[in-house]
């Protein structure tokens, strides 16, 4: 079950594809360049049911991206070189985009790595801290694992009870979908709580699916040592900081600041609001990254980099490169920036 807003996006695309309005807009939309963001890279499964399929590309997209972007006369460029590009107050020669990748995969070092170094492409690793001692849950693969196992559910959502057949691929995206939609309106204990039910009924060990899921301490401080990683921090348990109360949202900032600078020796300088829409991450949150010291903090509000976003270096958005739309050409229609210059009727900077 798709949201209004992906079914706008989808309609979107497919009319920027057609009518190749987008090339024409380009000089105007496409700003100083993009912050791209991904978050694993893993080789296609084939699976019918795979409904967080859209968080992933392969690593031969990945590679054709990179090429793609070079023969474009893109620059790829680390985070604290765009932020000096910013700072700089003149126009950089090339347009510039720069590499996130989200959360702290595996699939990071063993899939998206060997394409980095071919290209030697710098990037930024947002590193969420929970999950890499395996204290946090990934919930929304958690999810996706229990509908695997089971061809039945039935769960109740603020008094809600939701009981589907999940026998079939379809019948599992459909249950998906609802439960889905329905936990995201509520706070993360109501969340983590629901997802928890599901993942027992199933008999799935979240731990464990985080550990097999995650870079641990060891791997991201090796990660930490490559001389094209940045790594940030993306808070301690993944929640939406702005369902929490101020303190707790200051404190899951900080303190995945400090776990990354304790095991990897180098403190972060950049932070990335977990899921990162208006309804995760808004000014309380944007004030307290700049009140912690960090450089800069990334949304996932789409739009492209403008001059007026080195006043809001703790608001920047990123353009999602994704499951949904694994093709050069919609890359080229999100980089000419035409799609959020409709959508954000116009204004380059949302914060």
């Amino acid at each position: 079950m798709a949201s209004w807003r992906e079914l706008a996006i989808e309609a979107g695309m497919q009319l920027f594809k057609a009518s190749g309005a987008h090339r024409l807009a380009a000089p105007f939309t496409s700003g100083l360049g993009a912050i791209l963001m991904f978050h694993r890279v893993r080789p296609e499964r084939g699976e019918a049911f795979a409904p967080n399929a859209g968080l992933e590309i392969t690593p031969q997209f990945l590679d054709a991206t990179l090429t793609h972007l070079a023969a474009r006369g893109y620059d790829i460029l680390s985070l604290d070189a765009a932020l000096d590009v910013l700072r700089a107050h003149a126009a950089p020669k090339h347009p510039f985009v720069v590499l996130t990748f989200d959360d702290g995969y595996r699939d990071l070092v063993e899939h998206a790595l060997p394409v980095l170094e071919r290209h030697r492409a710098p990037f930024t690793a947002y590193v969420t801290s929970g999950f890499a001692d395996q204290t946090a849950r990934l919930w929304w693969l958690e999810m996706e694992e229990a509908l695997r196992r089971q061809s039945r559910v039935d769960t109740v959502v603020e008094g809600r009870r939701i009981a589907r057949n999940c026998a079939t691929a379809q019948e599992k995206r459909d249950a998906f979908g609802d439960i889905y939609w329905a936990i995201r309106d509520g706070g993360e204990a109501q969340l983590l709580d629901v997802v928890a039910r599901l993942a027992a009924a199933a008999g799935l060990d979240s731990h464990a699916l985080t550990a097999e899921t995650c870079l641990d301490w060891s791997g991201i401080a090796a990660l930490a040592r490559h001389e094209l990683a940045t790594i940030g921090a993306h808070s301690v348990t993944h929640a939406r900081l702005a369902k929490l109360d101020a303190a707790d949202a200051r404190r899951e900032m900080a303190e995945s600041r400090d776990a990354i600078a304790h095991h990897t020796g180098i403190a972060p300088k950049h932070f990335c609001y977990p899921v990162g829409d208006p309804t995760s991450a808004g000014a309380r949150e944007f004030a307290l990254a700049a009140e912690l010291g960090f450089d800069s903090a990334v949304t996932t509000r789409p739009g492209m980099i403008f001059p007026e976003h080195r006043d809001y270096l703790h608001a920047l958005p990123r353009l999602s490169v994704n499951g949904k739309h694994q093709s050069l050409a919609a890359l080229d229609i999100l980089l000419s920036g035409a799609p959020f210059a409709v959508m954000n009727r116009g204004r380059r900077v949302t914060a």
